[in-house]
């Protein structure tokens, strides 16, 4: 199911990066003491109160600047503010109420999203009452934050999720593969989708970024029901510049949480970059089971060992997805097409595969006897025993005498064995450690 986006707004330097660490418990955003430090929007899940919600950080939203970085930080946050169900508009309590606040502010009313105003940098008491010039910007009660402190931000979330919308789930039947595509803009999303389905149900363009909003198309094949979620480029608005990856992300983050095979485009023609790796990452880390789709085959140039060293190149470059198969097509001439069903039959199969828990129990006992775990200040970490107790990602509990005695390291070895026994294709597999409790 999406979760409904919350977009963190604001002129630079007022604290959005500290407050986005703080939602998200982790330390994703650069902060740094200079205006215009945060150049790309990131991304985080949140919850609060059951409620769970994707975070957006954006850039400052500098009004009067207009080098080449400030419009570019301007424009993304306008698509975050775009994209978003509910804004968390920062202001500074030791700046007071800025002409830039206020730009900012008709920006945001032109939205007509629901917007909750944070006053930072609310470090002590006597900072309490500087909130109150802000309700002159016209958007309720300001709620006082401190982001070094960490003080108000239950109160902020409260608030924002008050504001969250119901997203109601799409209603698919248990057996539909819902297959999601995802990419930079011209990788050949839409093209793909008419290739896969042999007619043109969608609009296909040269120009980058011309399908506006997810699309969802079912169909049949070989008896096998699937729907295709075409992720979204950005429609052409008077200020975008054709650098349009990072625009395409939020929609690919959106149609990632829906979907439960991933086709990671990337262009044949240009080879890899480094937006893609931020596009596959969003997969791997929301568990999808995940394909790569190296497009536009037709048009590269080939000897016998082209293919091989591409193959190597995206091994290396996706070292943390191993184990997505790579399928090579042409979606234009429809070129070795044939292959790429048969591998989204079975990663999803792979995806909600479950394993008996002796047979689990016996592949990560014979693991243990060829490579014991290793001893951590002179404690050895013993594993009582394992089970498989999710699938759409397998995820499997390791009981054990001591969590904290887990080395990284001998995890992804465990995690190398139980593919090594059970293959788990396409997908990725979830390792958790927890204390064996004394009634078990």
């Amino acid at each position: 199911m999406a979760r409904p986006v919350v977009a963190i707004v604001g002129r630079p330097n007022v604290g959005k990066s500290t407050i986005f660490n703080r939602i998200i418990g982790d330390r994703l955003a650069i902060v740094e003491d200079k205006p215009g430090v945060t150049r790309d929007r990131l991304y985080g899940s949140g919850e609060w109160n059951g409620r769970a919600f994707s975070i957006v950080d954006t850039g400052g939203i500098e009004i009067d600047g207009e080098d080449e970085i400030m419009k570019s930080v301007r424009m993304q946050a306008e698509l975050a503010v775009e994209e978003a169900d509910v804004i968390v508009f920062m202001v500074d309590a030791k700046a007071g109420l800025t002409h830039a606040d206020d730009e900012v502010a008709h920006m945001l009313f032109r939205s007509r999203k629901p917007v909750v105003v944070a006053v930072n940098k609310v470090d002590n008491q006597g900072r309490s009452d500087d909130i109150y010039e802000f309700y002159s910007l016209g958007f309720g009660d300001p709620i006082g934050i401190s982001g070094a402190h960490g003080t108000g931000i239950g109160d902020l979330l409260d608030a924002v999720v008050e504001k969250l919308p119901v997203i109601e789930d799409d209603e698919y039947d248990e057996d539909v593969i819902r297959v999601a595509l995802i990419g930079r803009p011209n990788v050949g999303k839409s093209s793909l989708v008419n290739a896969i389905l042999g007619e043109e149900r969608v609009i296909v363009s040269d120009v980058a970024g011309t399908t506006r909003d997810a699309i969802d198309t079912p169909f049949e094949h070989d008896g096998q029901k699937y729907v295709l979620i075409d992720t979204a480029g950005m429609r052409k608005r008077g200020k975008v510049y054709e650098t349009t990856e990072k625009y395409s992300v939020m929609r690919s983050m959106k149609a990632i949480e829906r979907a439960d095979v991933v086709l990671i485009l990337i262009n044949g023609e240009e080879g890899i970059i480094e937006q893609d790796k931020h596009i596959a990452g969003y997969a791997h880390e929301a568990g999808r089971a995940s394909v790569f789709v190296v497009n536009k085959w037709d048009v590269v140039e080939k000897d016998d060992k082209t293919m091989q060293h591409f193959e190597q190149n995206i091994r290396d470059h996706f070292l943390f997805m191993t184990y997505a198969p790579i399928v090579f097509l042409s979606a234009k001439t429809k070129q070795r097409l044939h292959k790429l069903l048969p591998v989204v039959n079975r990663v999803s199969e792979q995806h909600s595969m479950r394993i008996q828990t002796h047979l689990l129990n016996d592949v990560v006992a014979d693991a243990i006897a060829i490579n014991p775990p290793p001893t951590d200040k002179g404690k050895r970490l013993r594993i009582n025993y394992v089970t498989q107790v999710a699938v759409k990602p397998p995820t499997i509990v390791i009981f054990a005498n001591d969590p904290e005695l887990m080395h990284f390291s001998y995890q992804r070895y465990l995690e190398n064995k139980i593919r090594a026994a059970f293959e788990f294709e396409g997908t990725p597999v979830r390792l958790v450690t927890r204390r064996k409790s004394e009634e078990d």
